[in-house]
């Protein structure tokens, strides 16, 4: 499988899609988060660091850039809205980063898909309506098969839609 697609209708599902990809999780993992502004790529992040067992919350690192927050694995959230060029965002040495010993997401990642590793889960939403939005998980690597793989068990289980 490397792709799925799921329907979420509430911020609370959208943070259990992220709570499950978070218990999932393991070092070294890879997040690309794709879409418009106010369709739940921070909301998905949260729900990923509490699957994490981060306790403090996820806020948007939209004027910082990047935060790191400790739970069962580091979580780095790194997001490039306010970044316009490749040049800036290829000094912010975002290779530290993906290499390291956490999990990273890049809020926004389509502004640098050059600069980024080939092999990541990407997850593009998309507004269906005001509550409702449309979750595209994509895998690129082996790695990222196997963890879509487990994604789509645990949604089934936990009852989500598919579209």
């Amino acid at each position: 499988m490397n792709q799925l697609e799921l329907v979420s209708h509430s911020t609370q599902q959208t943070q259990d899609l992220g709570k499950i990809i978070g218990e999932l999780a393991s070092a070294g993992d890879i997040i690309f988060l794709v879409g418009n502004l106010g369709t739940g790529k921070t909301n998905l992040t949260q729900g990923l660091a509490k699957g994490l067992d981060i306790t403090e919350n996820a806020l948007s690192p939209s004027f910082v850039l990047a935060r790191e927050m400790y739970g069962r694995l580091p979580l780095y959230h790194i997001d490039l809205y306010r970044l316009d060029l490749s040049e800036e965002i290829e000094e912010l040495g975002l290779e530290d980063y993906f290499y390291g010993s956490g999990v990273t997401v890049v809020e926004w990642a389509d502004k640098a898909n050059e600069l980024l590793p080939p092999e990541n889960l990407q997850i593009e939403i998309a507004y269906l309506d005001d509550d409702t939005r449309k979750l595209t998980l994509s895998a690129w690597g082996i790695r990222y098969e196997e963890l879509l793989n487990e994604i789509a068990q645990r949604v089934k289980d936990a009852g989500f839609n598919s579209h």
